[in-house]
């Protein structure tokens, strides 16, 4: 159940048939222009376009035929295809088809540079960020790490859930930058968490925790100011699973996916990320806003970073993940998580320019009746009417 890569679609498949099109628009070409001009030299642009995209092979084979058909042209017109003044064309011709195969192998030795750099990558992300266990209580657990096709260092994104005797606490946070110096910060903040959540009595001393850490970090650093922050969601599920406690830093609002519908859980009151909260008014500690809710049975709560809502498509469109996730699916977790990932790789073509981060909890259809289990709590029930439950499935409170 490791955070493994989704399967990917096939993009610009079209690419693959420019070497045809090519080849037929100069056959066209040649009998649309008067016969003293010719335009087999154009072919040699074939092997040079699919260079970047097909194996050594196939440039080669590419070339040959378009230089097949350079050889055809002329004969199809009724003249010889090997004249005085087709000597420099052909030379020019061999001499590109050369140069492509060239570019092909330094191309292809970029990748391979590129996918190995990934892969290390990723694996210290993973150490990093070891995967939770399947299950835990009356929850189902599922995550994915997605490294960014554009970049090869290691990202800032984390994620984290701990079984307490106050619920069960998770966290999903992007740390600004990338590199040695998020690793760094992403190592404190999961520190922090692991040991907040077994100490801190309720979510506002857990996320105060999290921020005095990360005034920490900047002061280590040099006191960066605004350069050094993350974004964050700190939640808490009750025993049962039956009620949601969340403080959102700044961060991506989790999605709640029930009967086939997505809702986005934005917080009442905005706050700032992880580490500004020095920008407040000094010496007075900034208010923790949390936000309830009642969940229902078969719900999936689904919490990632910006690297999903940030992802584009061709047309520069942000991709918005609550259609896809508003449509009939397994109360699965690990279902969940791979249809977004799958409706991603194909909105952005198979490149996203972030990292992605994604953690899926699931409540068991029966966890509310199994033993102590308590009864799902409606709005404006919990703490005895103090601090009102929002109900996920109406307007927000």
């Amino acid at each position: 159940m490791g955070p493994t890569r989704a399967p990917q679609p096939r993009g610009r498949r079209w690419l693959r048939a420019l070497p045809a099109a090519l080849i037929l628009v100069v056959f066209a070409l040649d009998f649309l222009t008067p016969r003293g001009m010719r335009v087999f030299p154009l072919l040699a642009a074939a092997p040079v376009l699919v260079a970047p995209w097909l194996s050594l092979a196939g440039t080669i084979a590419t070339g040959g035929a378009a230089l097949l058909a350079a050889v055809l042209l002329p004969l199809v017109r009724g003249r010889l295809p090997f004249g005085v003044d087709d000597i420099v064309p052909f030379s020019t011709f061999v001499t590109l088809t050369l140069l492509a195969a060239v570019v092909n192998r330094l191309l292809a030795r970029e990748r391979r540079q590129l996918r190995n750099t990934r892969e290390v990558a990723e694996v210290l992300q993973r150490a990093v960020l070891p995967s939770p266990p399947g299950r835990i209580g009356p929850l189902t657990v599922a995550v994915r790490y997605e490294a960014a096709a554009r970049e090869a260092a290691v990202g800032g994104d984390l994620y984290a859930i701990h079984p307490t005797s106050h619920g069960v606490r998770l966290m999903i946070a992007d740390v600004r930058g990338k590199g040695l110096g998020a690793v760094r910060t992403v190592n404190a903040l999961l520190g922090t968490f692991h040991e907040a959540t077994r100490r801190a009595p309720d979510l506002p001393g857990v996320v105060r925790w999290l921020e005095e850490r990360m005034q920490e970090v900047k002061r280590a650093e040099g006191g960066a100011g605004l350069e050094t922050f993350a974004t964050a969601v700190i939640a808490e599920l009750s025993a049962d699973g039956s009620t949601l406690c969340t403080a959102n830093r700044g961060h991506p609002a989790p999605l709640l996916v029930h009967r086939g519908r997505a809702r986005p859980l934005e917080p009442a009151t905005p706050s700032l990320p992880l580490g500004l909260a020095d920008l407040g008014v000094p010496d007075v500690p900034p208010d923790v806003p949390v936000d309830r809710y009642a969940l229902p049975e078969g719900a999936v709560l689904v919490l990632f970073t910006d690297g999903v809502v940030e992802a584009r498509d061709r047309r520069g469109v942000f991709y918005d993940p609550v259609p896809r996730l508003s449509r009939p699916l397994p109360p699965d977790p690990d279902h969940v998580l791979d249809a977004l990932l799958g409706d991603l790789y194909r909105y952005t073509e198979e490149h996203l320019d972030d990292d992605v981060a994604l953690l899926a909890v699931g409540l068991s259809r029966n966890a509310h009746d199994g033993p102590g289990g308590a009864p799902a709590v409606r709005p404006g029930e919990a703490d005895g009417g103090r601090h009102p439950v929002r109900d996920p499935s109406g307007p927000s409170a």
